[in-house]
């Protein structure tokens, strides 16, 4: 009895000794074919969220917070990664532990307000600054119930928060519920007059802005004067003003990857504002020139990280498959690598906004 416990205890410490561990994730496979195939579906990459603490990578910052116990949530395997954050005063709005840093630098203070219609107008002749613009629409509800969502306020803002287009737009169809809690629209500020345009001349507007002079069919195939579209929601916002623009040139910090839930659902600008930014949105009447603000900034906050590069001349672009970083056919020759040269080896499946630089 006592030779079989023994050499159970061997085997079983054997194979522990043998386990394979992720560079990324740090978790464990028996089989080296098993980490392989780990790798390409978990596609890690150095632009992944990374715990400074130990160097764990994290698909989404939520799950960063959590492994830093930042926000009342603290994983069990975690905990020492959560003190040593704690004991060495991390930021955490950008969940970084870097000597001399102060949350103070990060913690933004909110817009100013919007302001008055008049001056707001006088800007739209603006030149815009820098080569992304924020687009935020505030809403009225039509329909019988109220609940169709239809733009009634465009605001574009520009890299520096100039605005550079801003009005009142008249809904094609009757409006229910002008939501006057939130948007601060009352019917007369929809009535025919110079300072409401078309849903039609609004949406033409926004898009002379974003293509700078570049005709709509060049900018769906090239990268050439073309804007880098920012905000929250964007596909909402562009069906509501009936437009369409290249997925390449969005920047929409409701899909952006690493800002996501955890879940693969989308937090909302008021959280992620409130979460990276320091500061709190979206209370009394809302002006779309505030989400185009937050968006920006957030955008901004996201270019600005600092990533490693890769293991190769074209290790940050990402790939248009996992097939193309660990094909098949080379299995063999993948079971044979180290996990940190598979690490090197993978690539991100989304672009990572720091590429913008």
């Amino acid at each position: 009895m006592g030779g079989k416990m023994h050499e159970l205890t061997t085997n079983c410490v054997f194979r522990h000794g043998r386990r394979h561990k992720c560079a990324a994730c740090f978790r464990q496979y028996n089989k080296m074919e098993h980490l392989v195939e780990h790798m390409r579906a978990a596609r890690h990459s150095s632009h992944e969220p990374r715990c400074d603490v130990c160097g764990k990578h994290c698909r989404t910052f939520e799950s960063l917070r959590d492994h830093l116990g930042v926000g009342g949530s603290t994983l069990p395997k975690a905990t020492h990664c959560a003190d040593a954050f704690a004991s060495r005063s991390g930021c955490t709005l950008c969940l970084r532990v870097t000597p001399h840093h102060r949350s103070s630098s990060c913690k933004l203070d909110r817009a100013p307000a919007a302001m008055s219609r008049p001056a707001a107008m006088a800007m739209n002749s603006r030149q815009p600054q820098g080569r992304a613009l924020a687009l935020g629409c505030k809403m009225v509800g039509a329909g019988s119930d109220g609940s169709l969502d239809v733009v009634a306020r465009v605001c574009v803002v520009d890299e520096q928060e100039n605005v550079v287009f801003e009005t009142l737009v008249k809904p094609l169809i009757p409006v229910t519920h002008y939501r006057y809690e939130t948007t601060g629209i009352r019917p007369e500020n929809l009535r025919d007059g110079a300072a409401v345009m078309t849903v039609k001349s609004a949406a033409a507007r926004v898009q002379d802005l974003l293509l700078a002079g570049e005709q709509p069919w060049r900018a769906r195939t090239t990268r050439g004067r073309a804007r880098l579209l920012v905000g929250h929601g964007l596909d909402h916002d562009l069906d509501a003003l009936g437009m369409d623009y290249p997925a390449y040139l969005k920047r929409d910090t409701a899909t952006y990857p690493p800002l996501m839930k955890t879940s693969r659902l989308s937090n909302s600008l008021k959280f992620l504002t409130l979460t990276y930014l320091g500061y709190h949105i979206q209370t009394g009447h809302q002006h779309p020139y505030e989400d185009c603000v937050a968006a920006m900034r957030l955008y901004h906050r996201m270019r600005r990280q600092e990533h490693a590069k890769g293991g190769g001349d074209d290790a940050d672009v990402p790939a248009a498959s996992a097939e193309q970083a660990f094909p098949a056919w080379r299995q063999r020759e993948l079971e044979r690598m180290t996990p940190d040269e598979l690490l090197r080896l993978s690539r991100p499946d989304y672009h990572c906004w720091c590429l913008d630089e």
